[in-house]
């Protein structure tokens, strides 16, 4: 079992800023990819940007060159570096592990860009 927790969410207005955190717990070793969706209103759910163990990254066009992913494998963490924000970015922020077998993921974070 693995267990996420999301936390950096927040109201800041459009060319802001955020950064969004995700713990993980449990069998860590098991984890291959991480990565950040997110689920606007009405709309299906989106991957944003993914990460892999080995650290390599991927991002959607809509945030290439304005988000950026990391990870802290001392703290078991991966970040989500949002800058430029956009009223379009406005969503709940999910985390997700993938590890051999299933996918996790953690309970969301709310990102809410005014213009």
């Amino acid at each position: 079992q693995v267990q996420l927790v999301e936390s950096g969410g927040g109201l800041v207005q459009a060319g802001g800023s955020l950064r969004l955190s995700c713990a993980a717990s449990g069998i860590i070793f098991s984890i291959n990819l991480m990565d950040w969706y997110r689920q606007a209103p009405g709309k299906q759910r989106q991957l944003v940007a993914t990460i892999t163990r080995g650290g390599i990254t991927n991002y959607a066009d809509s945030v290439k060159g304005r988000f950026t992913i990391s990870r802290d494998n001392a703290q078991n963490t991966v970040y989500l570096q949002m800058n430029s924000l956009k009223p379009e970015d406005t969503a709940v922020y999910y985390c997700r592990a993938t590890t051999v077998g299933r996918d996790y993921w953690g309970q969301g974070t709310q990102v809410t860009v005014s213009s």
